[in-house]
């Protein structure tokens, strides 16, 4: 096939896959409203919606299913692109925030504002952030002072994620009734998410998305290696700092909602690289937060309707979903270097 074929096939995947993208989130919305302990018809879904009815289905739909939805769109979208500018910055394939210890970072600081702040609406997000910032540069110094080998920064990751899970162990047994809801935090899900919590943390990820999409030419430049970026005239290391926030905010706002959800921003990247092939950065960007938020919005609906009455933690099914995703790309990686 000629060079002009090729480009065309690509353009036109370019183009194909968002589509496919936004229609299978807006199924997986459609499912997610419909179906639970109490099946809701389309009819019921919209006049809900535009309506405002206040007999119960009504009620299921404001107060239970759609914030719900909205978590899960959020988190899925945060976490996929985090692990997006985390790969890219770090060149790392096998990095993500749940790999490298960026959710327990911004879990810890979490747990320590519901310590020290309860019932403040902007102290967990604020502190997620926080947490997650000072995880993703305590992982990279000590990854980069020690060889800055791929193998090095998952192991520096892996040493510091159990770090932090310790801390959130201890201050779990110090403040057992404050942190009584921790349990199903550390695991993961949307159990009890309302408006005026997801709100503060909702809008953290959007500003970070439209951060992340503004300046997506320069996290091109910025992939093409440390000394070629230098050489375009790209100030690498502000904006390796200013890409790090931007993953921070987008990981730990969806920690402080959505609990510790791993492997997210591990897969849904990968999957997006494949399908786009040579897709720009911002057309990656978008494919990987809707791709993220469909499959957390198909991996919920799941755990709360596979086992009813009964309900699974969300993050429980991307566990399932991501270990052996994670065990290929390392096998793949070893097969590549011939070791």
């Amino acid at each position: 096939m000629n060079a002009c074929g090729t480009s065309c096939m690509g353009r036109n995947r370019n183009r194909v896959v968002p589509l496919v993208c936004a229609a299978g989130l807006l199924v997986s919305a459609a499912l997610a409203l419909r179906l639970g302990a109490v099946r809701l018809s389309f009819p019921d879904i919209v006049s809900g919606l535009l309506g405002g009815r206040d007999d119960a289905a009504g009620q299921i739909l404001r107060y239970v299913r759609l914030p719900r939805l909205l978590a899960a769109v959020l988190a899925g979208a945060g976490l996929s692109v985090s692990g997006v500018i985390i790969q890219t910055v770090l060149a790392n394939p096998l990095a993500s925030p749940g790999i490298i210890g960026v959710n327990a970072g911004a879990g810890l600081f979490a747990a320590a504002a519901m310590t020290l702040l309860p019932g403040s609406l902007w102290a967990v997000p604020a502190s997620a952030f926080l947490g997650a910032f000072l995880t993703v540069l305590l992982v990279y110094e000590t990854a980069r002072k020690a060889g800055a080998s791929r193998m090095t920064l998952i192991l520096s990751g892996v040493a510091v994620s159990s770090l932090m899970t310790a801390g959130i162990n201890t201050l779990v047994k110090l403040y057992p009734d404050i942190l009584a809801d921790m349990r199903d935090f550390q695991s993961g899900g949307f159990t009890g998410v309302t408006a005026p919590l997801l709100l503060p943390a909702g809008l953290v990820i959007l500003l970070a998305l439209g951060l992340a999409l503004f300046f997506g030419g320069e996290l091109s430049v910025l992939a093409l290696g440390e000394h070629t970026a230098q050489g375009l005239g790209l100030p690498v290391r502000a904006f390796r700092l200013l890409f790090l926030a931007a993953a921070a905010a987008l990981a730990g706002a969806a920690v402080s909602f959505a609990g510790l959800l791993g492997f997210i921003g591990l897969v849904v990247p990968h999957i997006a690289r494949l399908l786009l092939r040579d897709g720009g950065p911002r057309t990656l960007i978008g494919v990987s937060a809707m791709m993220g938020a469909a499959f957390l919005l198909l991996c919920d609906t799941a755990a709360r309707t596979a086992f009813a009455p009964n309900e699974l933690p969300v993050g429980i099914l991307t566990a399932y979903f991501g270990v052996p995703f994670f065990l290929w790309l390392l096998f793949k990686g070893r097969r590549r270097r011939g070791d």
